[in-house]
């Protein structure tokens, strides 16, 4: 698939693992921490590992913290990559990068529910979207994460942990997965293969 995508390399453990994702459909999206690069590229991707207030710090120190909200190309942010789309977070009450006015929290203890959520959990898709075309309410999806995203009128789909989160998002041009598409297999495959189309 013949897009200029770049993976934002800053914030994410898990480079490697999207970009042999991306080769698999036909795009070789270079890992970058240059805001130029970034700037000009067809498609943004926006992985995320580890704490917010830390993953912020990294972008700030990059130049991205003020670039992220001014792009005007698809963005598709990845676990803590699509919590950093929001205001703020819970985890260390970090200010993130606002482009969608909502507040992360952490997801509650509950029994038989350890947190954090580790593995395979069904999607309800709630509105239409073109990043899920060809995925369908009850597919399954690879989650690791301890804090989520509240639903909203941005909220494409969501899953249940106890409590019912954003587990995909839409705001303007900005997408966000709180799974992972790179372990996801065959519906991470279509919903990456839906944004490189976007």
């Amino acid at each position: 698939m013949s897009t200029d995508t770049v993976i934002i390399g800053c914030c994410g453990a898990n480079l490697a693992s999207l970009a042999f994702a991306l080769q698999r459909l036909g795009c070789d999206a270079p890992i970058s921490e240059d805001p130029e690069r970034v700037r000009r590229a067809s498609h943004v991707i926006l992985p995320g590992v580890g704490a917010a207030d830390d993953a912020m710090s990294r972008l700030e120190r990059a130049g991205f913290s003020e670039l992220v909200p001014t792009l005007t190309q698809p963005v598709l942010g990845i676990c803590l990559g699509m919590q950093l789309l929001f205001a703020a977070s819970a985890e260390d009450d970090a200010r993130c990068l606002g482009i969608i006015p909502e507040r992360v929290s952490a997801l509650p203890h509950a029994p038989g529910l350890p947190v954090p959520h580790m593995g395979w959990n069904q999607l309800e898709i709630g509105a239409e979207t073109t990043l899920l075309r060809n995925v369908a309410s009850g597919d399954y999806a690879y989650f690791v994460h301890s804090y989520a995203a509240p639903v909203g009128s941005y909220t494409r789909a969501t899953a249940d942990y106890g409590v019912q989160f954003s587990s995909v998002v839409e705001q303007d041009n900005f997408f966000g997965t709180q799974f992972h598409p790179e372990r996801s297999s065959a519906l991470g495959a279509v919903l990456l293969a839906n944004f490189l189309g976007l």
